[in-house]
């Protein structure tokens, strides 16, 4: 089983987020919607689901430079951890600054920003991407000599630590608010009003942004999401959605210098003979991306959604276990999923049709990948598929 904080903290992430829910019910706020919240979620699973294969391509470099390169190989205590923490914060700092200031490294930070709520889901929207991107800014920290091991624990600590920030329902904090970051504090790296665009960058010290330039208190509420909205629920789109804005881009562009120009620029930067689109945008409040479906198509994603989170959940806890191919069939069955539920909330024309073929898919492949024909086994496959197609029928 693999020892991964993130992984391991997933039933505290839905306590906590049912909690908010809870809080939010009781002062009448309305701070959630379902399709944007399974959205969010979606986008944490692929994250999650892709980096058993990204996350080792990283984690190897990483562990290359400390076992070949490094300068020192420094003792792992709690004096150690403590400095590394520091350092680890440090590092996310600059390359969360750079995420929004290079058009690259955006195309792999943006996903995080693309909701037009902001409450504990928000969190776990992560871009499948990122940590190509992230990783390089880590690797001094292998290189002066930080046991990998360590490295991992410490960056998931970090990590974990901006779950919380992600709320409405905390408000300012006092003296805390001078050294920690705080959903106050937070709330305005999210809003795209134009005197909180690109501030507040730190991870757990907001003392990085009060240093370095890049801080701005709480004032006016945040109007959140992105200059450019996606206007989707599917979250391969929802990752994919700068890349095709960047290749159309790059086409436009007449000479290779403003093709790297446009690549290492601020998102939205153009050469004059296009029309220099600026990154400012008019914050007024505007109406948000919904779709609407009945009763039964919620439910009936809620219920698919639950079934494939503890299916992701048991597979990245065991990935180790398991050969390329199988984690390769696992990766696209969950993927597929949470795709297809974007279609049924965005009530496309084919979404029932690919969810009966899911549905099918997914008990032939159970059944095979088990090899187990316990009556009690294929009874709930039965049962699950034979309530699926019918709930289908219905909606």
């Amino acid at each position: 089983m693999n020892f991964n904080p993130i992984i391991l903290s997933i039933p505290v992430f839905f306590i906590l987020i049912g909690f908010e829910l809870l809080v939010d019910k009781i002062h009448n706020r309305s701070n959630y919607r379902f399709n944007d919240a399974i959205t969010n979620i979606s986008c944490g699973i692929g994250e999650q689901v892709t980096g058993v294969f990204f996350k080792l391509i990283v984690v190897t470099l990483y562990t290359v430079l400390f076992e070949r390169y490094s300068f020192f190989k420094i003792p792992v205590n709690w004096a150690t951890g403590i400095i590394l923490f520091v350092g680890v914060d440090f590092f996310y700092y600059w390359f969360h600054r750079y995420s929004h200031v290079v058009n690259l490294f955006w195309g792999g930070h943006v996903v995080h920003h693309q909701s037009e709520e902001y409450n504990l889901s928000v969190a776990l929207r992560q871009g499948w991407f990122q940590k190509f991107f992230s990783f390089g800014f880590y690797l001094p920290l292998a290189l002066i000599g930080f046991d990998p091991i360590q490295f991992i624990t410490v960056a998931s600590l970090v990590t974990l630590y901006q779950f919380w920030i992600h709320t409405k329902s905390i408000d300012k904090m006092g003296v805390l608010e001078l050294v920690l970051n705080t959903p106050s504090h937070h709330r305005v790296h999210h809003g795209v009003n134009p005197k909180y665009i690109d501030k507040n960058h730190a991870g757990t010290l907001i003392i990085w942004d009060k240093m370095f330039g890049t801080f701005q208190v709480e004032e006016e509420e945040p109007i959140y999401g992105i200059t450019h909205p996606i206007n989707t629920w599917d979250p391969l789109s929802a990752n994919l959605h700068h890349w095709k804005l960047m290749y159309h881009g790059l086409k436009e562009m007449r000479g290779t210098k403003d093709k790297l120009k446009y690549i290492f620029m601020p998102p939205g930067w153009k050469p004059s003979y296009i029309g220099n689109s600026g990154t400012l945008v008019n914050a007024e409040p505007y109406t948000k991306f919904d779709t609407s479906v009945s009763n039964s198509v919620n439910y009936y994603v809620l219920f698919q959604y639950a079934i494939t989170l503890v299916g992701a959940t048991f597979f990245l806890m065991n990935a180790s276990k398991l050969s390329f191919a199988d984690k390769l069939i696992a990766c696209c069955a969950v993927i597929l999923s949470i795709v297809n539920f974007s279609s049924l909330l965005e009530s496309k024309k084919y979404a029932v049709i690919v969810e009966v073929l899911r549905i099918l898919l997914l008990c032939l492949v159970l059944i095979a990948y088990f090899q187990f024909y316990d009556i009690g086994f294929l009874f709930s496959i039965s049962l699950w598929a034979t309530v699926s197609g019918w709930w289908l029928v219905k909606i």
